[in-house]
């Protein structure tokens, strides 16, 4: 088996800092709500076209693997995503506009996963060229996370070579997150009786709608003592009426659920319906929990390189993945979709290294997995309400 000194890994990486850093300003220039992400993909291809690399593509997903791949050796799946939400209203500075201020990179999608998809790319660039890695890479930069939309990255899983596990690029302060929730979104629709205003009349919907609210931020799931919340339910928006003197006939709001593998689709949704009096209506694209067991080689490698390890309380496209993955990368998950998003230039230098430095503490190890097959399979595997 080789070993790390065996493989001439040993190259300048200001090249790669600098180019990362340029490819992010374009990014950011370059509109890409979830859904319409169609130019930064062609940025992204176009560049590594520019590179002597050969990618496929599928809708708005571009994909790549390395120069000497072996379908004998096991494949690493090198992801982040490269479309934004929406900039909300509270930015001060152009989102489009990538400036640099005190060392920090300003713009939408900097954070959230601009910096993660420069150092991801880069990665793969490093190690491209190598004709006796251990394993393979297939770096695959997709669209629609934010929305977790059916032309994402689920809709190539198919097209990939199989894969034996993942590295997930998010926002982590290149912390591991070794499990993550799952995610589900409700829409509820309280009803009543309308009538007018002045008189009594009608059955105000909105109060029906506030009692149920009140639930849903009170209720806590039984979990075991200092263990965090296995559910966390947040009402995020609430409509109803349509003139001032008349009583609203319906309430309708929605709830952001984020779970663990304590409580399957089924039971948290059964604990709702007992609950409340609202009408539910879930969201297709639910996104399972997520989790990878803390003896498999990458988390080994990590910890071995100082890397701290975590429960991640939001979702991403990990949830899609029916193989090991961690979620790790540049940046902090607070800054991610807040006005005047930024990410430091000097956390995407140390994303590029970590993630080099990562894969190559893996080499010695990979004689532990099978070619194209996960070492272990997924601890948390929920098939929701068919459960």
């Amino acid at each position: 088996m080789n070993t790390n000194s065996e493989i001439p890994l040993n190259q300048d990486l200001n090249h790669l800092y600098t180019q990362a850093f340029h490819l992010l300003q374009k990014l950011i220039a370059t509109p890409s709500f979830s859904g319409a992400e169609s130019e930064t993909a062609d940025l992204i291809e176009s560049f590594l076209v520019g590179h002597g690399i050969t990618p496929l593509r599928k809708y708005n997903n571009v994909w790549a693997y390395n120069k000497h791949f072996d379908v004998e050796k096991p494949t690493i799946l090198l992801n982040s995503h490269h479309d934004t939400v929406r900039p909300n209203s509270q930015y001060t500075n152009d989102p489009f506009s990538p400036i640099l201020d005190d060392e920090k990179l300003y713009g939408l999608g900097s954070n959230d996963a601009g910096g993660a998809i420069v150092s991801l790319i880069s990665t793969f660039l490093y190690f491209n060229e190598q004709t006796e890695l251990p394993f393979n890479i297939c770096l695959a930069a997709t669209g629609e996370e934010e929305t977790s939309g059916e032309h994402g990255i689920r809709s190539i899983l198919s097209d990939l070579v199989p894969i034996s596990f993942a590295i997930v690029g998010e926002p982590t302060q290149m912390k591991i997150a070794i499990a993550e929730r799952g995610s589900m979104v409700i829409d509820c629709l309280a009803k009543g009786r309308s009538g007018h205003a002045a008189r009594e009349e009608g059955d105000n919907a909105i109060y029906h709608a506030i009692r149920d609210i009140e639930w849903f931020a009170n209720f806590h799931f039984p979990i075991q003592d200092n263990l965090p919340d296995p559910v966390k339910m947040t009402v995020t928006q609430i409509n109803a009426g349509i003139q001032h003197n008349i009583v609203p006939g319906e309430c309708s709001f929605t709830v952001d659920v984020r779970f663990d593998h304590n409580y399957t689709q089924r039971e948290i949704l059964n604990t709702i319906i007992n609950h409340t009096s609202s009408l539910l209506k879930v969201r297709p694209n639910v996104l399972q929990p997520s989790s990878i067991d803390l003896f498999h080689p990458i988390v080994v490698a990590g910890i071995g390189l100082g890397r701290h390890t975590y429960l991640s309380p939001t979702s991403s496209d990990q949830g899609w993945l029916d193989m090991p993955s961690i979620k790790m990368g540049p940046g902090c998950s607070s800054r991610s979709h807040t006005a005047n998003e930024f990410i430091k230039v000097e956390e995407i230098e140390e994303g590029i290294t970590i993630y080099i430095e990562l894969l190559k503490a893996l080499i010695p190890m990979m004689g532990e997995l099978k070619t194209g097959n996960a070492i272990e399979p997924r601890l948390t595997v929920m098939d929701g309400l068919k459960n």
